[in-house]
């Protein structure tokens, strides 16, 4: 306030005593009064005196001249060591946070303290260049419009962060105004083109230039900045306002929550649900772990996951649920995951390739949750692949940008993954088929062998590399390349698909969610050499028309097409190879028990014109899709008190075998995803 009030006082006495412009003349006074517009000085704009020309007119009023002169010389030096002891600290701080490339070698600390003894150094070379310029008064409007700059910088932080209002803003100062901040922003800015306009743009420009560097490199620094509440704020009103929009069926999302367990383990999976959902919809990633892990063994695994789905640029939010079956755990997720309209409305997993050798309980656990996630009115996909989903056995190297490397060391940063379940992962089992025989696994520099084990897991670790890419190379656990082919199926869903076609087996009516996804899948990159095909089922009594009916709705549903097929002798018996191989799934899973066996004829007599039926899809699938490059085709529906777990799996297994090419399973809630309006 003193400081306020002293430079008020001076400007007064300063306009009071002393006029704008003067000659110096004695003469130009009329009656004891200076009339500015008839002077001759001003016509010329030669004046050597008055406010506006000599720098000499605090001295001439002060009482004694020379005090004038111990006072700029006091101020300049409190200025000085300021600067000098607060500027290399802020430059040592901008380049902890690896903020600003050039100023990271400057954020050296030395000594016990840390001093910034490079940050010194620039400091006594930018203040030497400004005195270099030798001239006070053109140092004076550069530095001013510097200050002036950042005090319209803190007036405006002030307002911002008066004007979100969050919770740790409180002010102490009793006369504080959010709009005073405002208006003294406004008046610096004002001030600052009033004394030089062009290097008030200049400045302006840095600012800004600056401001976009940090929005460019987005630092992982947390500062609690006004900008995280306005951000939250606005999320949570957008969400709020969401909760009141009814539903319609023009627009429908796909919102997915995919059972991958651990993200690392089934990256094709992930790339498929990533490949639905991107910039459309959400999607939510589910693990499920039996044992209990404790708090920070959770947030330290999900911490991971989020870090690999991150570096991979997949847009997702990931969760654990931990301490319950796989059963409970995935009803846990199905019900709780989201919030609100943000809430998954379709689950998408893997298929159980080991249903035959697993244990019973596991077939069991798997089909009630197909079951289930029916019974809550979501939908349901299931993935398979020839080679199948799971890549446990490989070690993702994460490459982490240099600049956020500062976290952990100069040199590196290594990471662990928290174990994740046995029990977890052999319920969503699937062989990967491919060869990893004779690879190197012993233990390797890149291996961290002193994370801590839970009970029943094993250790699962990942290699974080500094890198300025933004993809993913995958390593065996011994630290050797992984052989092409495994590569190839890990990132089958990442590589544009040569030209081929897409066969969609519509079979029932879902409420077009089989014919949806293949209708995405159709515009991404990835698939964008592919055509559809579609496939429906004949009834046999007039089939013209039935073809004619079906070209009709798909032209409504307004999806583009290459071919549709209408499927003919569904009702006819299967081919005898067909039945004996299903005879011999049924007999491998049974493991000769006879009781066991007896069960599943007696049922296999009841739901004979049921398998057959689906025997036959397998047939008409295989003859027609042998060279496609992705099956689509609907999902039977899991009736837990019409089949058993056993039989209904020997479907799934029929109709995804034998095919050389991704298989998606899907079938809908019987909610329209599909309209004739635009």
């Amino acid at each position: 306030m003193i400081s306020m009030a002293s430079y008020a006082l001076f400007v007064l006495f300063a306009g009071g005593a002393a006029a704008r412009d003067a000659s110096g003349n004695i003469t130009d006074l009329i009656n004891g009064t200076l009339v500015s517009s008839e002077l001759a000085c001003k016509v010329d704009s030669s004046c050597k005196y008055g406010l506006h020309n000599s720098y000499s007119v605090m001295q001439l009023m002060s009482i004694w001249g020379p005090l004038i002169y111990a006072g700029c010389f006091a101020a300049t030096l409190s200025t000085a060591l300021t600067n000098i002891l607060s500027v290399p600290r802020l430059v040592q701080a901008l380049g902890i946070d690896r903020i600003y490339p050039g100023l990271i070698f400057f954020s050296k600390p030395y000594g016990k303290h840390g001093e910034p003894y490079r940050g010194y150094v620039l400091t006594f070379f930018i203040s030497a260049g400004f005195l270099l310029i030798g001239e006070l008064n053109v140092i004076a409007p550069l530095i001013s419009n510097f200050y002036l700059a950042s005090y319209a910088l803190i007036n405006f932080c002030t307002f911002h962060a008066s004007f979100v209002k969050p919770l740790g803003w409180r002010p102490t100062f009793k006369y504080y105004n959010t709009w005073l901040s405002l208006f003294g922003f406004i008046l610096c800015i004002a001030i600052m083109f009033l004394i030089d306009w062009k290097s008030s743009l200049i400045t302006l420009v840095i600012i800004f230039a600056l401001y976009l560097i940090v929005m460019y490199r987005k630092p992982e620094a947390n500062w609690g900045s006004s900008t995280q509440e306005q951000q939250y704020k606005a999320t949570l009103t957008a969400v709020h306002r969401l909760q009141n929009v009814s539903d319609h069926v023009k627009n429908y999302h796909p919102q997915i929550l995919v059972l991958s367990g651990d993200p690392s383990s089934r990256p094709p999976l992930i790339d498929f649900g990533n490949m639905l959902t991107r910039h459309n919809s959400l999607m939510f990633i589910g693990n499920v772990v039996p044992m209990s892990m404790g708090y920070k063994n959770r947030l330290s695994v999900i911490k991971d996951g989020q870090k690999y789905l991150d570096a991979r640029k997949i847009k997702s939010f990931y969760n654990v649920i931990d301490g319950l079956s796989m059963e409970e755990g995935v009803n846990a997720l199905i019900k709780t995951t989201g919030f609100g309209k943000l809430t998954p409305n379709i689950v998408l997993m893997g298929y159980k390739t080991d249903w035959v050798q697993c244990r019973r309980q596991c077939v069991e656990s798997y089909f009630n949750i197909l079951y289930n996630t029916f019974s809550q009115r979501m939908g349901v996909v299931i993935l398979r692949l020839p080679n199948g989903l799971e890549f446990s056995e490989l070690n993702p190297e994460i490459p982490i940008n240099g600049r956020h490397m500062h976290n952990a060391n100069e040199l590196g940063y290594t990471n662990a993954l928290m174990p994740r379940a046995n029990a977890a992962s052999e319920l969503l089992h699937v062989d990967s088929n491919l060869n990893l025989a004779g690879v190197d696994s012993t233990n390797s520099s890149f291996t961290v062998s002193n994370v801590p084990s839970m009970p029943n897991m094993t250790t699962s670790t990942r290699k974080y590399t500094v890198s300025q890419g933004d993809g993913i190379k995958y390593l065996t656990k011994g630290g050797s390349e992984v052989p092409k082919d495994v590569l190839d199926a890990v990132t089958i869903f990442l590589r544009k698909q040569p030209k081929g076609t897409i066969d969609v087996f519509w079979l029932y009516d879902d409420g077009g969610l089989t014919m949806l996804l293949p209708y995405i899948l159709s515009l991404r990159s990835n698939y964008q050499n592919c055509k559809l095909r579609v496939f429906a089922l004949s009834h046999g009594k007039d089939e013209v028309m039935e073809e004619k009916n079906m070209a009709n709705l798909l032209k409504k549903f307004r999806i583009k097409y290459s071919e549709l097929i209408m499927l003919k002798g569904l009702s006819t018996k299967p081919r005898m190879d067909t039945l004996v191989k299903h005879r011999q799934l049924i007999q491998s899973y049974c493991h000769n028990s006879v009781n066991e066996m007896r069960h599943l004829e007696e049922e296999l007599h009841t739901l004979e014109e049921k398998t057959h039926r689906q025997l036959r899809i397998h047939e008409l699938v295989v003859e027609h899709s042998s060279k496609a490059t992705l099956v689509v085709m609907s999902l039977p529906m899991p009736r837990r008190e019409a089949i058993s777990a056993a039989l209904y799996m020997s479907w799934l297994e029929m109709l995804t075998t034998d095919i050389n090419c991704p298989v998606v399973l899907a079938r809908g809630n019987q909610t329209p995803v599909l309209t004739f309006y635009s």
